[in-house]
């Protein structure tokens, strides 16, 4: 067995440890810690070795969304890197042992004459002491003159500064950034020398013959439990690391609904959401007249002291609202966001400030990326908690559409970026449409070309009176959508095998196509809005067609046969193998 420093640590700490990991191969999920030692010291070996760059990036790429303790761990990085590369000598970076019974990565090897070198290793940490009771730089020194023939002069532990202040309560980001940055300008790297221990070494190798021997591995419980990643699996057998049980679960999630209502201004969408159980509005317009649920004005506080005038951002407001309301601590039910579109400029006045920008294009490359990510970040942990959740948009028809005729069209959607409302879409349910003719309010699901829609459940009935128990009875009526709605998405294999010839109609054309191969197994018959009807055959996607999904209706295939029969509609068919030329490709005009 090929054996290491950190493996054979783990095997004196807690043998069970060592079993889980090594032996068994058990791997644990990443807890998203900003701060996670691992993925910091990682980072911080890429710095000194390469640049700040590139190990910010590969920082942010083991998150999938940037947070402010994200960013405080780069300002970190950003600051202790430069003030370590200062301090060490150039040299081999990642210098590698190996040998049948050991393996080991030298942080820094430094040549000082010819086949003598000094051994440096990086430690982020203010633990100075612990690390230099350890063995690792005497393992190192023994295998790399022992598997090289080369000699080792001097050790040393390179430590960077380890900052772990808190931002107080009275604390904005910016200030406490501002009080970070000052804390790791007074602090700097330590290169401590070690002296080479022999009995270090002798140490090493007995517990590595004990690990290779060990058939038993017992748990060695102690206060380092709370740290380790394996504590409920150890504890109480609770498996997060590998497959859950084959049992279907409840999903109490389903019980809280996720609605979007956009419609002109006083149209009944707010009248509507004050209807829910137990409702909080996060207001951005003032339109409170007539609500009487609770309310959390989202806006800018603006407060002086003396000379000084202070600012607290409307989103700053809005996220800590938000994370108020993750604590469950409440009896409220539905959350009301009313508008949307109020909260996204919020968020990127915030963003400007962030950046010192005043438009997004001021840094364009940056900036577009940074506002939308916040925002929807922001909106999906809004979405995440377990309550009824209600937005409220304004609709926006200023805007039209020109068909391929040439013809315009106007253009219904939420006034929000078309990018923000297709994602927000996703987020919810049901997107519904407040129309308010004359008095009669209603709510409509239609969507098409020019109106928008969206959400996650299919709906059956497409327009209702603007009443919450009716929005009620809709919504529990509607299925979830357990495909993707347009089968067409999916691209075929690029050489998709040739299916079997189908049998032939009267009129020559196949009967059926239930023996060619698709990913749904099935043929599918669409009319255009010009009256030409096309057969997207099993393996094609209507791009391989060549039309526009959008003009689409689906048909049955009755409905095809007898256009085909008839002659009285233009008809559309091609190959399922959309690398070779169609077998049948016929257009009949209509008289």
């Amino acid at each position: 067995m090929q054996v290491s420093h950190s493996r054979i640590e783990t095997f004196k700490q807690c043998a069970y440890k060592f079993k889980l990991r090594y032996i068994d191969g058990l791997e644990t999920y990443f807890n998203g810690d900003p701060a996670n030692p691992l993925i910091v010291g990682t980072a911080l070996h890429t710095g000194i070795e390469k640049d700040v760059k590139t190990a910010v990036a590969e920082y942010y790429a083991n998150y999938p969304v940037a947070t402010d303790q994200n960013i405080e761990e780069v300002i970190k990085l950003e600051a202790i890197i430069p003030k370590c590369k200062a301090v060490l000598p150039p040299g081999e970076y990642e210098r590698k042992i190996e040998c049948p019974e050991f393996i080991g990565y030298i942080d820094l090897l430094v040549e000082v004459e010819k086949g003598v070198y000094d051994l440096y290793d990086f430690k982020y940490s203010n633990n100075v002491k612990n690390y230099l009771q350890s063995g690792q730089l005497h393992e190192y020194k023994y295998f790399f003159e022992r598997t090289t023939g080369e000699k080792i002069r001097d050790l040393y532990f390179m430590f960077a500064p380890k900052v772990a202040i808190r931002m107080k309560k009275t604390e904005t980001p910016e200030d406490f950034r501002k009080r970070l940055r000052l804390e790791l300008a007074d602090k700097e790297p330590q290169l401590v020398k070690v002296d080479y221990d022999p009995n270090k070494v002798v140490e090493f190798l007995r517990s590595a013959k004990e690990c290779r021997m060990a058939t038993n591995f017992e748990k060695s419980p102690s206060r380092l439990c709370d740290w380790c990643d394996y504590k409920n699996f150890c504890e109480t057998g609770d498996d997060l690391m590998v497959l859950p049980k084959n049992e279907r679960k409840q999903n109490a999630r389903a019980n809280y609904k996720k609605i979007w209502l956009y419609g002109l201004p006083f149209s009944g969408k707010t009248y509507l959401a004050n209807k829910f159980p137990n409702v909080l509005m996060l207001n951005t317009d003032g339109n409170v007249k007539y609500i009487d649920a609770p309310c959390v004005a989202i806006r800018d506080e603006v407060t002086v002291e003396g000379r000084m005038t202070k600012r607290v951002f409307a989103w700053d407001l809005f996220k800590d609202t938000i994370s108020e309301l993750e604590k469950k601590q409440n009896d409220f039910e539905t959350i009301v966001v009313d508008l949307l579109e109020d909260t996204y400029e919020h968020c990127r006045l915030w963003c400007y400030d962030h950046l010192g920008i005043e438009h997004e294009s001021d840094n364009s490359f940056k900036a577009w990326d940074f506002v939308r990510t916040e925002f929807l970040s922001t909106i999906k942990r809004l979405m995440n908690l377990d309550y009824n959740i209600i937005v409220i948009s304004h609709e926006d028809s200023s805007k039209d559409i020109t068909k391929k005729s040439g013809d315009k069209i106007t253009a219904i959607k939420p006034n929000i970026n078309d990018k923000v409302a297709l994602k927000v879409a996703g987020m919810v349910d049901i997107v519904g449409r407040v129309i308010n003719d004359d008095g009669n309010r209603t709510i409509s699901f239609k969507t098409n070309e020019v109106i928008f829609g969206g959400g996650r459940l299919e709906l059956k009935a497409l327009d209702i009176p603007c009443e919450y128990d009716e929005l009620v009875k809709v919504y529990e009526s509607v299925k979830t959508v357990e495909a993707e709605p347009v089968r067409a998405a999916r691209k075929p294999a690029a050489e998709p095998a040739k299916p079997a010839e189908p049998a032939e109609g009267a009129n020559g054309y196949p009967e059926t196509w239930d023996d060619a191969e698709s990913d749904d197994n099935k043929v599918h018959y669409w009319k255009s809005s010009s009256g030409v009807y096309h057969v997207q055959a099993i393996g094609q996607t209507l791009d391989d067609i060549g039309v526009d999904p959008s003009n689409l209706v689906e048909v049955s295939e009755a409905e095809y046969k007898m256009a085909l029969e008839a002659e009285s509609a233009p008809v559309e068919t091609a190959t399922a193998n959309p690398t070779e030329t169609p077998r049948r490709t016929r257009r009949v005009r209509g008289a």
